[in-house]
């Protein structure tokens, strides 16, 4: 009955040959059987990273460690590395929301760079930031000027020109 119980041995005798043909006995009684990592309960700690304590996805580390090395200052205060990585993880998610948005109107499940240019011209302020940037493959906003489009007449018909009359 107690054998089957999960935590305690009791009255077991181990008989275990070794290569060498030895027997070795091992008598145990009631003896409890630590759960978890061993030592108590006293396991070692799992390191928690610096993006995790500030509750970001961004590499807060990495970013530090880029701060530093760049030699941008000959100084850095701990909360740098946090406040950089912020920053671009919110303008990150902004232009992927936007983005996602316009692949979704295009009825695309993927993100290509066309959407990505659409969503940062389509958004005044993204467009303030990035306006001298050049995205690959994203081409421009679909756009006619007004002079080009055809005159409508007061009956909602264009009117054609006498070259295009045949």
């Amino acid at each position: 009955g107690n054998w089957k119980q999960p935590s305690y041995y009791s009255a077991i005798v181990l008989h275990l040959v070794s290569y060498n043909n030895i027997a070795f006995h091992c008598h145990t009684n009631s003896i409890p059987i630590m759960s978890g990592k061993g030592k108590g309960g006293r396991g070692e700690k799992k390191s928690t990273t610096a993006s995790s304590k500030a509750g970001l996805q961004f590499p807060v580390g990495r970013i530090g460690r880029y701060l530093r090395n760049g030699k941008y200052a000959t100084r850095m205060g701990a909360g740098a590395p946090v406040y950089l990585a912020a920053v671009l993880e919110y303008l990150c998610a902004e232009i992927l929301e936007l983005a996602g948005n316009a692949a979704r109107d295009n009825k695309k499940a993927r993100i290509v760079p066309r959407h990505i240019t659409l969503a940062v011209k389509n958004d005044e302020e993204l467009n303030k930031l990035l306006g001298n940037v050049t995205i690959a493959n994203g081409g421009v906003l679909p756009n006619i000027h007004a002079v080009l489009l055809p005159k409508k007449s007061a009956g909602g018909k264009s009117i054609s020109s006498k070259s295009q009359d045949y």
